[in-house]
């Protein structure tokens, strides 16, 4: 049990609630890989439209990836995606409450270009910016733009984005900043304007030393793992790690809906997705994530389960049921909040903020909240 407070954010999580959030599909054919699936573009007007719905559903945060290269395939898979931080600021005109969580490459950023980008998104969007550090990416990606550094390794990565993290915080409080690090170096650098109030923090984690990085220097942790057994050992493995630095986190993970009239409704439409997979955008997949080409078409847990045609863990059924499985997700794994993929965005989300979202704030509800209403 962690005994220290969560840095608050006015988010639910702050007395006791759970934060939802959607991730939204930046990059064309969103997170399933088949030929089957509904029409997603990725476009700016697709992503307008979502974020607008999420608002109106009264989502806590929406986020998005940073990509480069896509996997190809028959569908052409996340070959078309948007800039996030360009994205992000116009979002934050056309919406007023909902968290604004922009996504940045330690890899590819400069640390004080970076406070600049965010200080400056957290003005546009009145406070609600959020970023989300990403450590590393895959070879191929940045290797076609020259920019892959192939003598730094997995755990070198990490130790780069601490200074980077520090670097940027500096910046963001500090008159001027003078760091000479293995990775980063400023000499008497000037970032202004400052924020008002430091921007939230995010980063996914899974190995220990990703796990050390976020807990200490991070707001919240996406976690691995797919049922509440595996987010329950990952969510009190990073509050413990947390509360060795004397401080607390919060902990998410990762979750997409597919929504039905019925249960066997959904299933059918799963089934549908699973049916068209897009072989070669599979292939595209596994080499980005490092598999030989001679391990490419071979059964192993990975194909297993990207068989499905999803690219994260998901939950299936009638809007009673899913919102009975996300509540009893959130029970077991005692994670402070979820962020969401739909397979059917514009579909979806006016079913999940009219019948899923309501029943999820009365089983968790903010005990500030809670204790001003008895």
């Amino acid at each position: 049990m962690n005994p220290h407070p969560l840095t608050p954010f006015g988010l639910p999580s702050d007395n006791g609630g759970k934060d939802l959030g959607l991730f939204l599909p930046v990059a064309n054919g969103g997170w399933i890989l088949s030929k089957n699936k509904p029409e997603l573009d990725g476009s700016y007007a697709y992503n307008r439209q979502c974020a607008l719905l999420a608002e109106q559903a009264g989502m806590d945060f929406i986020m998005s990836m940073s990509k480069f290269r896509g996997y190809g395939g028959e569908t052409r898979h996340w070959d078309s995606s948007l800039d996030p931080i360009v994205l992000m600021a116009a979002l934050s005109e056309v919406t007023k409450k909902t968290r604004i969580v922009t996504t940045l490459h330690t890899l590819l950023q400069n640390p004080a270009v970076a406070a600049k980008m965010l200080a400056t998104l957290q003005q546009v969007s009145g406070g609600r910016a959020g970023l989300n550090v990403v450590t590393g990416s895959y070879k191929g990606e940045f290797a076609q733009m020259g920019a892959w550094p192939e003598d730094v390794n997995h755990d070198q990565r990490y130790d780069l984005a601490y200074e980077w993290v520090r670097a940027v915080k500096a910046l963001w409080s500090d008159e001027s900043v003078t760091m000479h690090g293995d990775y980063v170096t400023l000499d008497d650098c000037e970032s202004w304007p400052k924020p008002e109030s430091r921007p939230f923090l995010v980063c996914a984690g899974s190995s220990e030393i990703g796990m050390r990085l976020t807990s200490e220097e991070m707001d919240a942790i996406f976690l691995s793992g797919g049922t509440g057994a595996e987010l329950a050992k990952n969510s009190d493995r990073a509050k413990a790690i947390a509360a060795e630095y004397g401080r607390n986190i919060r902990t998410y993970s990762m979750m997409t809906l597919v929504i039905g009239e019925s249960d066997d409704a959904a299933k059918a439409t799963a089934q549908h997705y699973a049916d068209g997979l897009d072989e070669g955008a599979l292939a595209g997949m596994m080499r980005a994530y490092g598999f030989l080409d001679a391990e490419i078409g071979k059964e192993n847990d990975f194909t297993r389960k990207a068989r499905s045609s999803f690219m994260s863990a998901q939950i299936v059924g009638s809007a009673r049921s899913v919102t009975d499985q996300v509540g009893d997700l959130l029970e077991a794994s005692g994670t402070d909040g979820l962020m969401l993929i739909f397979d059917d965005y514009i579909k979806s989300l006016p079913i999940f903020g009219a019948e899923i979202l309501p029943a999820l704030r009365a089983r968790f509800p903010d005990k500030v909240a809670a204790a001003v209403e008895g």
